[in-house]
């Protein structure tokens, strides 16, 4: 790709972590793009990361990337490929599942931001050494939930996290409370059974419930 230059971290770290929260989206059809960004503006959310779990997510991605007031990224990014497409689509930053310097090295070229999965202190290190100060971590629960990010968060003071996978209702506030935490990454606002069954009413619902409970820790 050439001719397409992006240089938004700040401006896309800062819009991610006012609302503490980024829904994790996987979508089979694009034409629920649009009822899904509806519901979840509705409920106070101007941020999604869909992922390329599905044939349908650039599509998905260009359909979203179109409303101005929606800040739009691609999910479960594996190769340099794949955030070309992403970009194409409109994506405004990258998300990855683990630390792929291929995929990080491109993105820096482009200028897109990126945030790469870490779960270990090699992977943060790894991190820190190719300039980030922001990193997905996941799955979180499974490696240890808040009490991993408060260790890793000791020796990394620099790092933010964004913790996905496993976090709920019920345990959003814990992470939230962590100064490490830039915003957390949950599925449970847009779980795809809702999404299948067009339960917009329902998603926003949740959405509403999520920021609500977001703003106390924010303000802590």
């Amino acid at each position: 790709m050439t001719g397409v230059q992006y240089d938004e971290q700040p401006s896309v770290a800062s819009t991610i972590g006012t609302s503490r929260l980024l829904p994790v989206v996987v979508l089979d059809n694009a034409r629920d793009a649009d009822p899904l960004a509806d519901a979840l503006a509705q409920g106070g959310l101007h941020s999604i990361e869909v992922t390329f779990r599905t044939d349908a997510a650039a599509d998905a991605m260009r359909v979203m990337s179109e409303r101005p007031e929606l800040l739009v990224g691609a999910g479960t990014v594996l190769t340099p490929a794949q955030v070309d497409q992403a970009v194409e689509a409109g994506a405004r930053f990258i998300v990855s599942p683990g630390f792929g310097p291929a995929v990080v090295r491109h993105c820096q070229q482009l200028g897109v931001p990126v945030f790469p999965g870490a779960a270990t202190a090699t992977e943060i290190q790894m991190a820190l050494d190719a300039g980030l100060d922001t990193v997905k971590f996941f799955p979180a629960e499974q490696l240890g939930g808040i009490g991993m990010i408060k260790s890793l968060a000791a020796p990394f003071r620099s790092l933010r996290f964004i913790p996905t996978g496993g976090v709920n209702t019920h345990n959003l506030a814990d992470y939230l409370s962590h100064p490490a935490v830039l915003a957390v990454g949950g599925t449970w606002m847009v779980a795809p059974d809702l999404i299948a069954a067009g339960r917009w009413d329902e998603v926003t619902a949740r959405t509403a419930a999520a920021v609500a409970a977001a703003r106390p820790a924010a303000e802590a």
